[in-house]
């Protein structure tokens, strides 16, 4: 019997902000909806896409560099397609200079953080969905607040422009370069914002002008177990990298743990991303948050490896372990050293790979909604 609280909080499923569209933004814009913007703007199709070209190409959102657009009516234009969506709150650096948590307030009041790492050989922006998060996992900072809205497609896609502009600016510690990678692992559940979530890949993988020219390889798209919804995104035809937020191997614990499991169990879960590997060709990461005597046992490795290993050998799963970032005045702590390396011992001897992802931003409330939850 775990010693989880065994009564979690409630799914907060419904939206606490009201349903005001945030700005339509060129990030949200269909090619249909593009030239009717231009329309409505009383200017040539051309002109949308020469400011996609400044936005997408150039990574710029600064009229005054648009020099190819009429200085007349630039402003106006430029205010039509780039409103500002993402306003700074607080930005904080660790890890050197290489990795930058920032807080942004959107058009509403609503708060959303995104953080970016740089590594030797890749740069990955970890990128909010939703404000706050429905989901409830009495773990994590972002579900203990509910779900504020979710997010626009645009909002989404600016998180990753921004960050691939300050890459490519040398504002990042080691000087100029290139966003590589980008994980939907921020606040929010992926998969619950489902519309908006695949519109903004779309954006990032089309090439400029319609979009960032990201490899889809590169995307990594995270989910708690919506199933309907991993068997849509298997259907996509866009190879993102799957990664299911699992955290117990058992039905028992993982209700408690995460509470969506109620709805749809481990072995629903596990099967739903086993097919999306079957389809996509694509291994599926399982995103496992290592808990202080909660699911860290030596017993819970044996079941999590016969879990994945039923489905077969032939390398379809990697399993990343997660120490846990705790957040001030939580129960909830990281697993002990000794126990997270026989847990990955077990695992590597049923012949699940296995690794430990490196922690980030520990020193600037780097647990994912802690810095809006602070602010």
């Amino acid at each position: 019997m775990s010693s989880v609280n065994p009564n979690p909080l409630p799914l907060v499923f419904e939206q606490k902000r009201g349903r005001v569209k945030p700005p339509r933004h060129l990030a949200d814009l269909s090619a249909d909806e593009r030239t009717a913007a231009a329309e409505a703007m009383g200017e040539p199709a051309y002109r949308v896409k020469q400011v996609a070209q400044h936005y997408y190409g150039r990574l710029e959102r600064d009229p005054a560099a648009m020099t190819d657009l009429p200085a007349a009516s630039r402003d106006r234009i430029v205010e039509h397609l780039l409103p500002t969506l993402l306003n700074p709150v607080r930005t904080m650096e660790a890890d050197k200079g290489t990795t930058v948590k920032s807080l942004w307030k959107l058009f509403d009041g609503a708060l959303v953080e995104s953080v970016l790492m740089r590594y030797t050989d890749r740069a990955t922006i970890c990128v909010s969905s939703q404000a706050g998060c429905g989901m409830a996992c009495p773990f994590c900072a972002t579900g203990q607040g509910g779900l504020e809205r979710n997010m626009s497609t645009a909002e989404i896609v600016d998180q990753v422009v921004d960050a691939a502009g300050r890459m490519a600016r040398g504002e990042v510690a080691g000087g100029p370069g290139r966003l590589s990678n980008v994980v939907f692992m921020g606040m929010g559940e992926p998969m619950a914002n489902y519309k908006a979530v695949i519109g903004a890949v779309r954006r990032m993988v089309a090439p400029a002008p319609d979009g960032l020219g990201m490899s889809a390889r590169n995307i990594t798209v995270s989910t708690v177990g919506l199933v309907p919804r991993m068997k849509q995104l298997a259907d996509e035809g866009i190879p993102v990298t799957l990664a299911l937020s699992l955290h117990a191997p058992d039905d028992e614990l993982r209700n408690e743990l995460v509470p969506i499991n109620t709805r749809w169990s481990v072995a629903e879960a596990v099967e739903a991303a086993w097919e999306y590997a079957q389809k996509t060709k694509r291994r599926v990461s399982i995103e496992y948050a290592m808990i202080k005597d909660i699911n860290d046992q030596a017993w819970r490795a044996d079941l999590l490896g016969d879990v994945l290993q039923s489905y077969g050998d032939w390398g379809w799963v990697h399993v990343n372990l997660i120490p846990l970032n705790p957040t001030p005045g939580s129960m909830w702590t990281a697993s002990r050293p000794e126990d997270e390396r026989e847990f990955v011992r077990r695992l590597i001897a049923k012949g699940i790979p296995t690794t430990v992802r490196d922690t980030r931003g520990s020193d600037i409330d780097g647990a994912c909604g802690q810095l809006a939850a602070a602010e």
